[in-house]
């Protein structure tokens, strides 16, 4: 019964992703708004082609604690997709072949997978340049088990890249749910007490900040500084970066936008600012997302569409870094949102 509930959880998922790409091509404004790639040929771009891979972002399941108002995975403590070892370790193949010099894990919350510390241990002996895990902060005190991740964390030198959405209890409380906020800040606290993101420490600790609403992120620079002061004032928490990202509209952020009816003018926004420099570092060109079933994608938001990689090479156990080289990246009219004002990917601006 439980695995029949899992196949449909998992085909309406699919069949939402898809009513959504349709959407994005057609929605509401038919012929009025431009698509992406025509926007791209304008700039002479004909296509958007790979540059070397330098990441390789895995997605470790769509199981998560909390469940985020503007979650572009659709995450919750509902959803049983979880990525298995043998898919892991295909991953673990795949790092030590490709050349590339980081790794990414996210999720739904990638703690949450049975394997997670078992991957992270095998990954930590391949040799990597940084290693990143994309923490929701609040799994530290879901329950006892979760609770020594900061050593964790430490003992292998884990990049911990951590979403925080402001500096204040309600506007975070509003985007992630009642009582995120000061389980966040009680779980920052955890990791500065380690050593993560004090000043002068190796132990890498980033924010990343989504704006709240149908709006694009401010400045990066003038955001960290604020988040900086703030939280340091109020709480004595340190950190070393923020990351402005720019909300993408698919899944639950393109409901909401939908409901609320902000969608055609947040797409208008997003063609208005249409940066043409960014198009050079868009994180497609140097990544490759890996689904929680090992299927491969341009990027993760396509991988929340369903919207497959070019190539006969499109699952990790087939993994072909010479085919993979020569394919088109795959867009639609959500890839506006990466290219818009300062451009945007999961290490926040790209310009």
């Amino acid at each position: 019964m439980a695995l029949s509930q899992s196949l449909l959880k998992q085909g309406k998922a699919l069949a939402d992703a898809q009513n959504q790409l349709t959407y994005l091509s057609n929605g509401i404004f038919k012929s009025e708004l431009p698509s992406f790639r025509d926007r791209i040929k304008q700039c002479g771009v004909n296509q958007l082609y790979p540059k070397t891979l330098e990441i390789l972002q895995v997605n470790l399941g769509y199981m998560c604690n909390q469940v985020c108002a503007h979650c572009h995975v659709d995450a919750g403590p509902d959803r049983k997709e979880i990525m298995t070892k043998e898919t892991m370790q295909s991953c673990l193949n795949v790092i030590r072949q490709s050349g590339a010099h980081t790794l990414d894990l996210t999720g739904g919350a990638p703690e949450m997978n049975p394997n997670f510390r078992w991957f992270v241990e095998e990954a930590s002996k391949v040799g990597i340049q940084d290693f990143i895990v994309r923490s929701n902060l609040t799994i530290l005190m879901a329950n006892k088990s979760f609770n020594d991740l900061p050593d964790f964390f430490k003992t292998h030198n884990i990049h911990v890249v951590s979403s925080m959405p402001h500096w204040t209890r309600g506007k975070t409380d509003t985007q992630r749910g009642d009582g995120v906020f000061d389980k966040s800040i009680k779980a920052l606290q955890m990791l500065n007490d380690v050593g993560y993101g004090m000043p002068e420490s190796p132990l890498r600790l980033d924010l990343v900040y989504n704006p709240s609403g149908a709006f694009l992120p401010g400045d990066q620079m003038a955001l960290e500084q604020d988040f900086k002061q703030a939280l340091l004032t109020d709480f004595s928490v340190q950190f070393h970066h923020l990351f402005a990202i720019t909300n993408l509209p698919i899944s639950r952020f393109l409901d909401y936008l939908i409901a609320s009816g902000n969608y055609e003018d947040y797409m208008y926004n997003l063609v208005e600012a249409f940066n043409p420099s960014a198009l050079e570092n868009v994180m497609c060109t140097n990544t490759l997302s890996v689904g929680w079933d090992g299927y491969l994608y341009d990027c993760d938001f396509n991988q929340m569409l369903h919207l497959k990689i070019g190539s006969s090479s499109n699952h990790i156990s087939n993994f072909n870094l010479e085919a993979l080289q020569k394919r088109a990246i795959a867009v639609s009219q959500h890839c506006y949102g990466c290219a818009a004002g300062a451009g945007s990917s999961c290490q926040g601006s790209v310009t």
